[in-house]
């Protein structure tokens, strides 16, 4: 008996429901990836560089510190930021010699120095990714070192050479890359500063300048037939770097990719002829020995990083800062290096998308846009920050870390109303310090992402100081455990006694009018200069706000032609000179084209800078910035403003997270709980079918008349046929 078409509807939709695996169907990567190792990520904009001798955006480094191995690293764990060995053997002390070559102790007057020399070790057996640049043959000839016209025919990618070959890493890959740093064709954003510091490498840059105009249009630029006064390796595991002067910060910049190694085989490999033209370059496709390599670079869909194979030698820390322990973050110590398999970087241009998957459980961790902070975060009755019921409810923490960066209202020293370094016009800095209140520009503008900044040294950084001995004085008390503003009151008679009672001239009687000059534009803009505005109403002070382009904002700092201005300041390095020499009076905007906006210059400040940037951290260095902190927060050539505050979401699957503002390589620490990924996407993603199975029943009962009528017809067909 034929069944009708109704039934068969309902038979279809009760076989879906029942059908249903339980894998989501929602699921934006492969089914063959559940359950395995992968840590998924995103990426919003194409990494333009991924050579290290190039690269210096955030971005990028998220890729290529996972890839390349400089001698140094960060700490993953402790605070103050410490250095650590990566690939050499300990954190190399500069050793310092006169003009004469003799050796001079570590305490040396930086007038004394006329070079230091930094010997770095690297361990032995560290070995490269496998990769078609390092491929050799039988003879030990490099298989495609000299590859002849169509022999690139069906080559799109790396992974269509089919050899790969690896070496291992020596001390002389490292002084290639930092000749690469004066190469002619790749403009490395570090040549002119490194070029003041690293002895012969000017002389070098102009060298090559030369031999490339003498190079055929495209040939290869072999530097390993150039000679570098200031790198030079020793032996094959240790190579000397010489700097001009005494510069302990230059230790820091070997932590970065800059100094990272590349093998002198991928810059020949590279430059052959078809290579470019299909986008195989090391800017596109690196050449590391460290934890990760990258295997797929279509920045249109995806990068993906897998784990080296060669990798070895390295192990999860076993100490950090207290609570770290408590805090589950060192139950790995001991433990080889990497945890995780593959990381993939898909490419989500939007933030709404990218929050809902990662809601949906298809992204490992995310940081919190100002449209979800509301959805993601909520604050107490005390002001404390926790996740909102939802995230708890999927297991979801939260992270937050104060960012190695500060922001601050900056006054022009030159300017004759709010500049100056006599008592009145101390007093006025001061008491405009104290009316804009921090804290409420904090919760209302960046929710509560920051710290109201009491200096201009984040936390995080040696020369910080926490507590009733880090507050600034002219602007808190310290009350109840922690710092209270100064009251408007104060502020007023501040004010007054800076010769402006109720906000107006005591001498002309003129209402006191200062200008502010800013990029900010649009909305969001408006509605944060409203209240600046209203801040300085407070005390009886007028604000003009003066919005201009970026270009133009750049030169009328150049000139000094501001009264204050809104700028900030990320770290290059974790220490303190890098923050206190924009207080530096040789760095005066004005005068030197320095870093220096406000063109403050303090005699005293400025003596203690020059003994403070050349010492290593100790009690000694820490006297000194203490004293350095103090003149300024008297000066106050800015106001201090705002140490930001990072917040990160990550998933009960994901161990061994801890934010650090100042290393990039953190993939390796990080571990995956591959099954409870799989069980809680398929908790979240449950398909609700109700709908379709009611939508197919309701048309198929919708078919019956149609149906009965249908077969009524046949019946009577058949039976006239039959007559």
């Amino acid at each position: 008996m034929m069944l009708s078409a109704a039934l068969r509807v309902m038979l279809i939709a009760a076989a879906l429901a029942a059908g249903c695996s339980g894998a989501p169907w929602n699921n934006p990567h492969p089914a063959d990836e559940d359950g395995a190792n992968i840590l998924y990520t995103s990426f919003s904009e194409r990494p333009k560089h991924l050579d290290p001798v190039q690269s210096y955006s955030e971005n990028e480094y998220v890729l290529i510190a996972n890839i390349y191995q400089p001698p140094l690293q960060y700490h993953y764990f402790k605070r103050p930021y410490e250095l650590v060995p990566f690939a050499a053997t300990e954190v190399p002390r500069a050793q310092l010699f006169d003009e004469n070559g003799r050796r001079l102790p570590d305490s040396a007057d930086a007038k004394l120095v006329a070079y230091s020399d930094y010997l770095i070790r690297i361990r032995p057996g560290i070995l490269y990714q496998p990769h078609p640049a390092l491929a050799q043959g039988a003879q030990g000839r490099y298989v495609y070192h000299d590859l002849k016209p169509g022999e690139l025919s069906g080559i799109h990618a790396i992974g269509d050479f089919k050899a790969t070959g690896t070496r291992e890493l020596v001390a002389a890959d490292y002084v290639h890359q930092i000749k690469r740093l004066a190469h002619p064709r790749l403009h490395s954003p570090i040549m002119q500063l490194m070029g003041e510091y690293i002895v012969g490498l000017k002389e070098l840059a102009a060298e090559l300048a030369r031999a490339d105009k003498a190079t055929a249009k495209g040939g290869f630029l072999d530097l390993t037939r150039f000679d570098l006064a200031g790198a030079q390796a020793v032996d094959r595991y240790t190579y000397r770097i010489r700097v001009r002067g005494k510069y302990p910060q230059f230790v820091y910049w070997l932590a970065m990719p800059f100094f990272a190694p590349v093998p002198p085989e991928s810059d020949r490999f590279y430059a052959q002829p078809g290579m470019a033209e299909r986008n195989i370059s090391l800017d596109w496709f690196p050449v590391g020995t460290g934890p990760y390599m990258l295997t797929v670079n279509n920045p249109n869909r995806q990068m993906v990083l897998e784990r080296n194979p060669n990798y070895q030698g390295e192990v999860y820390p076993s100490e950090g800062e207290p609570g770290d322990a408590e805090a589950g973050l060192l139950g790995d110590a001991g433990k080889p290096l990497p945890f995780i398999d593959k990381v993939v970087f898909a490419l989500e241009k939007e933030q709404i998308p990218y929050w809902n998957k990662f809601l949906q459980g298809y992204y490992d961790a995310s940081g919190i846009a100002s449209d979800t902070f509301d959805q993601a975060v909520q604050f107490t009755g005390q002001g404390d920050v926790t996740l909102s019921e939802e995230m708890q409810a999927r297991g979801i923490r939260l992270q937050t870390s104060i960012a190695t960066t500060v922001f601050y209202l900056g006054f022009n020293m030159l300017d004759p109303v709010v500049g100056g370094y006599g008592e009145r016009a101390r007093k006025l800095r001061h008491a405009i310090s104290i009316a804009i209140d921090q804290e409420e520009m904090i919760s209302i503008f960046r929710n509560g992402r920051g710290i109201a900044a009491q200096g201009p040294i984040p936390p995080g950084i040696f020369g910080y100081r926490e507590g009733e001995d880090g507050i600034n004085p002219y602007v808190y008390d310290w009350k109840d455990g922690a710092p209270r503003r100064k009251s408007v009151e104060y502020t007023k008679k501040l004010l007054a006694e800076a010769g402006y009672p109720h906000g107006r001239n005591a001498k002309t009687g003129e209402p006191l009018l200062l200008h502010l000059d800013t990029t900010g534009t649009g909305p969001d803009a408006k509605a944060r200069l409203d209240w600046y505005a209203k801040q300085f109403e407070k005390i009886g002070v007028q604000l003009a706000v003066r919005p201009t382009d970026w270009n133009r904002f750049q030169e009328k700092i150049r000139k000094g032609n501001v009264q204050m201005y809104f700028l900030g300041w990320n770290a290059d390095y974790p220490d303190p000179e890098n923050f206190l020499f924009l207080l530096h009076g040789a760095q005066s905007k004005v005068k030197t084209s320095g870093e220096n906006a406000s063109n403050y210059e303090n005699p005293e400040f400025d003596r203690l800078f020059e003994r403070m940037k050349n010492m290593y951290n100790g009690p000694e260095r820490q006297a000194i910035i203490d004293r350095m902190v103090e003149i300024a927060r008297r000066d106050a050539p800015w106001v201090w403003s705002l140490f930001p505050k990072d917040y990160t979401l990550h998933h009960a699957w994901v161990r061994n997270r801890k934010p650090n503002q100042m290393a990039n390589n953190g993939l390796k620490y990080q571990r995956i709980d591959p099954q409870l990924r799989s069980q809680r996407r398929r908790e979240w993603n449950q398909p609700v079918l109700w709908p379709a199975v009611a939508l197919l029943v309701a048309v198929g009962l919708s078919l019956l008349p149609a149906v009965r009528t249908y077969r009524r017809r046949e019946r009577a067909t058949a039976s006239i046929d039959k007559a």
